[in-house]
Order: structure tokens, then sequence, then C-alpha cells
């Protein structure tokens, strides 16, 4: 099979022969032609130096299952090898991984239509982070809140990225980090939560774009049950929130947020805050779901976004 090529790679990988086999594996092949295809894929993704010819195969490419091969690729190094790498090798990766995010969600139709392939680099870029940050890379919140100034998609794609770090440093890094580890990526986003914080508030101060405002308060949701106080009750985000509430295409991610504001332990300290958001979130209900309303039947007749609405509420 002329595949086999694709095992020698003391040169440049021949793109069109991955794509073929890559699509032979998953959508035009054969049985026999599949199972030749998989053992080939396989090999490469066993093979220790599959990952330098990454780069090569991204910009030569353009079948979504062949980058998603090669992000896999990426994905295994960066999960087992990163630390055991050349710091110029992971500088370049690091570097590349950011320019084409950049790219694609530097521009409307690009960021729409390649969509799930930004979803996976940023995946990969935050898996990078957590090897890389903060002592190996101090600058990589700034340098994001300053990218995403500078366009409307590109700031949409970071609130993506933060919440995604978010996630992974709070939710899922148990097992794969040492707790010593996550103690230091937490202590870091507290000390840098200044800027993610402002970055927010400006967009939800300043935005008209429905998009964006949804992923930033996405973001501000997985960032709520950690960061410290004074960032929820001494500043505008509380106001912010509850101007947003009454608003339909913005409701179910404000209310996910008051939640979490709201099963927050701070002692005696905020209650006027509190008293003063429960007192403005109840006056708002009433306006939404009037007092005499029958809640099931409306749960029973409602639209998926108002069912999670009453799910939420509870």
């Amino acid at each position: 099979m002329a595949a086999e090529k694709l095992r020698d790679l003391s040169q440049p990988i021949d793109v069109v022969l991955l794509d073929a086999t890559v699509e032979a594996f998953y959508a035009t092949g054969s049985k026999e032609e599949r199972a030749s295809a998989d053992t080939i894929l396989r090999d490469l993704k066993a093979n220790p130096d599959t990952w330098l010819q990454v780069v090569h195969i991204l910009q030569n490419t353009s079948s979504t299952h062949t980058k998603y091969f090669a992000l896999q690729v990426l994905e295994g190094v960066i999960k087992y090898r990163w630390n055991a790498l050349p710091v110029e090798q992971r500088d370049g990766m690091k570097n590349y991984i950011s320019d084409v995010i950049v790219q694609l969600s530097r521009d409307e139709a690009s960021f729409r239509t390649e969509r799930l392939y930004v979803n996976k680099l940023n995946v990969i870029l935050v898996q990078i982070v957590k090897h890389e940050w903060p002592a190996k890379w101090k600058s990589f919140i700034p340098d994001l809140v300053i990218a995403a100034k500078t366009s409307e998609t590109i700031c949409e794609n970071c609130m993506a990225i933060l919440k995604l770090l978010s996630e992974e440093v709070f939710d899922f890094s148990r097992g794969e980090m040492t707790q010593q580890k996550i103690k230091e990526l937490k202590q870091s986003l507290n000390r840098q939560f200044q800027l993610i914080h402002e970055l927010c508030l400006y967009v939800l101060s300043a935005s008209q774009r429905q998009e964006l405002i949804r992923a930033t308060l996405s973001a501000l949701h997985a960032y709520l049950s950690w960061i410290p106080l004074g960032y929820i009750f001494e500043s505008p985000l509380l106001e912010t929130l509850l101007k947003f509430f009454p608003v339909p295409a913005y409701r179910n991610l404000t209310l996910q947020c008051l939640s979490e504001v709201a099963s927050l332990n701070f002692g005696d300290f905020y209650n006027v805050q509190y008293v003063k958001m429960y007192s403005i979130f109840m006056n708002q209900l009433q306006a939404i779901l009037p007092i005499n309303l029958n809640i099931p039947e409306a749960y029973s007749t409602g639209s998926s976004e108002e069912q999670a609405f009453i799910q939420n509420l509870a």
C-alpha cells in the first residue's frame, strides 16, 4: 500500500497521502483499507518523531479529519513528554498554536466556519499553559487580555480560553496535576484575576454583540466560585449582572452567575450588598414571572430555554 511511505519520517510527510489514508479510515475505505489505514495511523501516533511534522501537516491540509489526527498526536506529546522537549521546540509549538488561534478568530467568517477546529486548538493551548504557566510563560494572561482588545471575535475566543482554563484548574485537574501544581495555578489566577475582571466588566459595559456577551457571562460563571470576594461585592459586577438578567438572551447565564454568588460563604461582611442584590433580583423576577403564574404548567409548555430558566431559578 502506497501509504507505507508515511512511515518514513526522515523527510516531510506527504500530506496528500496522509489525507487519503485518514479519509480511508474515517469515511471512504473498504474494510481492508480501513484496517490497513488504522494500523498506519496508530503507528504514526506511537512514533515519538511524528509530532515534529504537526506544523507541516496543519499548514498543508484542508481536511478536518487530518487536522484532528495531527492535534491528537500533539496532545499525546503535551500530556506525556512536554517537559522533556527542548525549550525551542516547546516555544515554537506554543507560538504556532497561539498564532493559528489568533488568525482564525480574528475574522468573523473563519471563526464561525472553523469553530470546532478553534475549540480543539483552545484545548491544546490550555494543556500547554498548564505546563508552562506561570513559571515559563509569565505573560500569558496579560498577552491574552491585550489580544482580546484587538477584535470582538478574538475577545469571544479569549473568553472561551479563560473559561477552559478555570475548568481545567479547578474541576478537571484531579489526577492529572500534583496538588502543588494546582495550588500554584490557582494562586497565579488569583493574582492576575484583576486583568480578567477588568476585561469582563469592559465587555459587559461596552459590547452590543450577543455572542461575545454570552461568552463573557459563561467565562465569569466559571470564576465566581473561587475568586476573592472583593471582585464581586466591591466592584460594579453585581449591578452589571442584574442589568442583564431581564434580557431574555442573557437570562439563563446571568441567573447561573447570580446563583453562584448566592451560594458563596462570606459571613456577615457583605450582607448589605447581598440584601440589595436579592431585592433588585426579586423585583425583576416579578416582571418576568407574574406571581399568579402556574409554574409546572409554564414548564411543561415552555421552550427548552424557558425550562432551563425555571430549573436554574429553582
